[in-house]
C-alpha cells in the first residue's frame, strides 16, 4: 500500500495550491487524486474554448439539478470540471475577490482569521498583476492576471459608457479599494492562454520527486483508523486501490463533490445516511446543506453595428481569430465572453451592490437549447447583457441519493427560494434595461430579441426570469465553516467535525457566497488552508 503525508482529493483550483505549498519543502510527500485526465488540450487551454467545454462528457461532471418550482419545474444544467484544473479549467475566467465586507461577515459568524485583512495577503501572495503592485494588488505569484481593457471589444466600452450615463461610477479594478461600479473585468491569462491554478501551482509540483498525481482515479470514500482520517480508496484502471495519508487527507473536490465524498465516507446527517444503509461514523447535519449560488439571466440586442458575431460565424472569420491567436496570443479567442461588467446597487438606498453586469459582444439567441454554439453565434449583428443576484438568501442541498458512489447526488438548487431573491433579481432585470436606454448603447440597438419589448410588468419579468434563467456556476456552503456544530460541517481550521485527521479546503467551506466569481476565493480558501496545516504540524 503506498503511504503519503498528504492525500488531496480533486486536482482543482483548490487542490493545485494545496498541492504546491504543501510539498514545497520538498520532504513532504503529496498525492493527489483526479478522476478526470490531463488538461493540455487545446479547448480548454484558448480561453474562449470553454463554449466547446460546456457538455463534453470526457472532461465535465454535466450534472443536472432536481426540478425547481423557481425555474418554473425546469431541471438547470450544473457543469462541473472533471479535468486537471477542475472547474478552472472551463471557467471564463473573470478574476474576482468578492467584496471586503464578505470576509468581514465570515469573521463575524463564528470564523476568527477570515476577516478582509486576514485574507487579503493570500490574495495577493496568488497574483501576478499585470497592473502591477499595491495596496491591494499582488504581484510575483504564481497566477498571471491580465488587464483585459485595451483588448476589449469596442462594444464592451459603450456599455461601460452608458453604465456610467445610467448613473454608475466607473471602476477600474474591482479588486481594488472598492468593488462597486462598472468597469472592465481581469482575467486569469497569459500571453492570450488560460491560466489555471493547474499551470500556475500544479505543474510546478509535479516536477518535485514528493508530488504523485492519481489521474483517471475516482476517489470512493476516506478509510479511517478508529475516529481519524487514514487514507483513501479510490477505483484506479478498474482496480481498488488503497492509499494511506501520514498526516491528513484533504477534500478539495468543490461545492458537489467534497459533500458526496463525505457523506460516502458516513459523515454527515445521520438519518439520511442511515436511510442509504451507510454506516455513520460522525452525525454531522450541515454536510450537504447551507447550499448557495447565484442565478443569473442575459437580456438579448440585436445591434445596428457589428460585433463578435460577425467574427466568429463565418469560417474565414474563424480562420483569422485562430490565426490571430496562436500567432500573437492575441485577438478574441484569447479573452472571456465576459469583457465588461461591475457590481451596482438596483436601489440607491442598498447597503452593498446587489447585482453583477456581465457584458457580451456577441449573441446566440438562435442557437437550439442545450448547446453552448459560442464560435456559432448568430448570423446578425448582435449582444447580450446579463445580471446575477450576487446576496442570494435561499439555501439549497447536495445530498447522495445512494452508496454507490458512480450515482450523481441529488442538487436540490431552491432558486428564488425566498421571496427576497425574487425582488432582488427582478430589480436586477430592470438595470438591464435602464442601461439599455442610455445613449451609448440605444443609439445601436435594433430590437430587444430577449425576452421582448412586449414583457414589461413584474410578473412578467419574472415568469420571463423563472422561465430563462439559472445558475453562473458559484455553488458553495455544503461543507460550511462556523463556530457553531448544528450549522457547519468544519470549524474556522477547515478540520471536519467528529473525526480527526480531514479537513474541507474548497468552495463548499464558504460561510456564505462571496459577492462575485468564485474561482479566485476558492484558490484563496486552499492558500490558507495549507497554511493552517503547516502551522498546526508545528504544535
Amino acid at each position: 500500500m503506498e503511504e503519503y503525508d498528504y492525500v488531496i482529493v480533486g486536482a482543482g483550483s483548490a487542490g493545485s495550491v494545496l498541492a504546491e505549498a504543501l510539498s514545497r519543502d520538498g520532504k513532504s510527500t503529496v498525492a493527489i487524486i483526479e478522476a478526470g485526465g490531463s488538461d493540455r488540450r487545446f479547448f480548454v487551454q484558448m480561453p474562449l474554448g470553454y463554449g466547446k467545454t460546456f457538455f463534453d462528457k470526457t472532461i465535465n461532471w454535466n450534472y443536472q439539478a432536481e426540478p425547481d418550482p423557481g425555474l418554473n419545474g425546469q431541471s438547470d444544467f450544473w457543469p462541473r470540471g472533471k479535468i486537471v484544473g477542475g472547474s478552472g479549467s472551463i471557467n471564463a475566467m473573470v478574476w474576482i475577490r468578492g467584496d471586503s465586507r464578505d470576509y468581514d461577515d465570515w469573521a463575524a459568524e463564528g470564523n476568527p482569521g477570515w476577516s478582509h485583512a486576514d485574507v487579503l495577503p493570500y490574495f495577493k501572495g496568488l497574483e501576478d498583476n499585470q497592473a502591477g503592485a499595491d495596496e491591494w494588488r499582488g504581484q510575483g505569484g504564481p497566477v498571471h492576471i491580465t488587464d483585459a481593457s485595451r483588448h476589449a471589444h469596442p462594444l464592451a466600452q459603450r456599455f461601460v459608457k452608458a453604465a456610467t450615463e445610467a448613473g454608475f461610477a466607473f471602476n477600474p479594478d474591482f479588486n481594488g479599494a472598492t468593488q462597486e461600479g462598472v468597469g472592465i473585468y481581469q482575467i486569469n491569462s497569459k500571453n492570450g492562454w488560460r491560466m489555471s491554478a493547474a499551470k500556475a501551482f500544479l505543474r510546478p509540483a509535479l516536477r518535485r520527486k514528493n508530488v504523485r498525481l492519481y489521474l483517471h482515479s475516482h476517489a470512493l470514500k476516506v478509510t479511517f483508523d478508529g475516529n481519524r482520517a487514514s487514507g483513501m480508496e479510490m477505483l484506479r484502471a478498474g482496480q481498488r486501490q488503497m492509499i494511506r495519508a501520514r498526516r491528513e487527507v484533504i477534500l478539495a473536490g468543490g461545492a458537489v463533490n467534497s459533500p458526496q465524498l463525505l457523506q460516502l465516507s458516513g459523515i454527515g446527517p445521520a438519518e439520511h445516511l442511515k436511510s442509504l444503509g451507510i454506516e455513520v461514523l460522525a452525525d454531522n447535519p450541515a454536510v450537504g446543506h447551507h447550499m448557495q449560488d447565484h442565478l443569473g439571466i442575459n437580456y438579448v440586442f440585436k445591434a445596428s453595428i457589428p460585433t463578435l458575431n460577425q467574427v466568429l460565424r463565418p469560417w474565414w472569420g474563424k480562420l483569422r481569430a485562430g490565426l490571430e491567436f496562436l500567432l500573437a496570443g492575441g485577438g478574441p479567442l484569447s479573452l472571456s465572453m465576459n469583457q465588461g461588467g461591475g457590481f451596482v446597487k438596483s436601489h440607491p438606498d442598498l447597503e452593498r451592490p446587489d447585482t453583477q453586469l456581465y457584458f457580451q459582444a456577441i449573441s446566440t439567441f438562435s442557437a437550439k437549447k442545450g448547446t453552448r454554439p459560442l464560435l456559432v453565434p448568430d448570423p446578425f449583428p448582435g449582444f447580450a447583457i446579463g445580471i446575477s443576484n450576487t446576496r442570494p438568501t435561499a439555501r439549497g442541498t447536495c445530498l447522495i441519493r445512494s452508496a454507490d458512489p458512480f450515482v450523481a447526488p441529488a442538487i436540490v438548487a431552491n432558486a428564488y427560494g425566498t421571496a427576497n431573491d425574487v425582488q432582488d433579481m427582478l430589480a436586477s432585470v430592470k438595470v438591464i434595461r435602464r442601461i439599455a436606454a442610455q445613449p451609448a448603447l440605444r443609439d445601436i440597438i435594433v430590437e430587444e430579441l430577449q425576452p421582448g419589448a412586449s414583457v414589461t410588468t413584474d410578473e412578467a419579468l419574472i415568469d420571463d426570469f423563472r422561465n430563462r434563467s439559472g445558475t453562473v456556476y458559484h455553488p458553495c456552503g455544503t461543507a460550511r465553516m462556523g463556530s457553531n456544530a448544528g450549522n457547519s460541517a468544519v470549524d474556522g481550521r477547515l478540520r471536519v467535525r467528529g473525526v480527526a485527521g480531514l479537513r474541507v479546503a474548497d468552495a463548499s467551506v464558504f460561510p456564505s457566497v462571496i459577492s462575485g466569481n468564485t474561482n479566485a476565493p476558492a484558490m484563496m480558501v486552499a492558500a490558507k488552508a495549507a497554511a493552517m496545516i503547516l502551522e498546526d504540524r508545528e504544535t
